[in-house]
């Protein structure tokens, strides 16, 4: 039987009046890929970095693999990957990927770290390029690269698949399969179903604060009646509307 990778247990936090996440039960077995979804505004990121602990929370318990999330430790095998990724502009390409890759205590030879730039098209010319040069996606990218790179054991990515084109977002999806095979837990956010239908072993519908759902896409589907996964989240929507 999996451990959690992540137990989330009545977590609350607030914003002055405003209730962010309110009661939140939710649990991520290791080894799982788990999709976090909801509309702009729904607590996704706050979420996220409440278990990274990067805001603090009102009342509850987070653990990861078992320690509270609170002690650093616990996050030792975690690569994160925020929303709105922007890394240093002065920072060369090249320089930022061994950056990340020291701050992950990652041995990563240039054979292994041009495999993957190759993997998700990376140009290697631009890595000699400064990061403000850099398009969103091309940033994504360098972003994405360093989680693929860090060899944690457990990737928290908040919308990983922002600003990538068609062809860069299969290219990064098989790397989350190979990932998948060798027992990398990921906790992602999407604002794309057709995603969380395809890669999510199990997934949860954040919603006004609440938790409105949690278990596999099928399982959703079958529940809200839903021929597609954007149907049933919007039948699953409505029930509190």
């Amino acid at each position: 039987m999996n451990t959690a990778a992540i137990q989330c247990q009545k977590v609350c936090k607030s914003y002055g009046k405003q209730h962010v996440l309110d009661n939140i039960e939710l649990e991520v077995p290791e080894g799982n890929f788990y999709g976090l979804v909801g509309i702009n505004g729904s607590g996704k990121s706050t979420m996220i970095k409440a278990m990274l602990d990067l805001v603090s929370i009102d009342n509850g318990l987070i653990s990861i693999f078992g320690k509270s999330h609170r002690r650093v430790n616990a996050r030792e095998q975690i690569a994160y990957l925020p929303d709105r990724f922007s890394p240093p502009i002065h920072l060369k390409c090249k320089d930022f990927i061994h950056y990340m890759l020291e701050l992950h205590s990652s041995r990563q030879s240039n054979v292994e770290i041009h495999k993957m730039l190759d993997s998700l098209e990376l140009d290697r010319e631009i890595m000699g390029s400064s990061v403000g040069r850099l398009s969103k996606g091309m940033t994504q990218k360098l972003g994405l690269a360093s989680c693929l790179l860090s060899r944690k054991t457990l990737l928290i990515l908040d919308e990983p698949m922002s600003g990538l084109d068609p062809k860069a977002r299969v290219l990064f999806k098989k790397q989350l399969f190979r990932l998948k095979e060798q027992g990398v837990t990921i906790f992602f956010s999407s604002h794309v179903l057709a995603d969380v239908d395809e890669l999510a072993d199990k997934m949860a519908v954040l919603h006004k604060s609440r938790i409105l759902y949690q278990g596999t896409s099928t399982e959703f589907k079958h529940t809200y009646n839903g021929t597609n996964l954007e149907d049933a989240y919007i039948n699953c929507v409505n029930t509190v509307e």
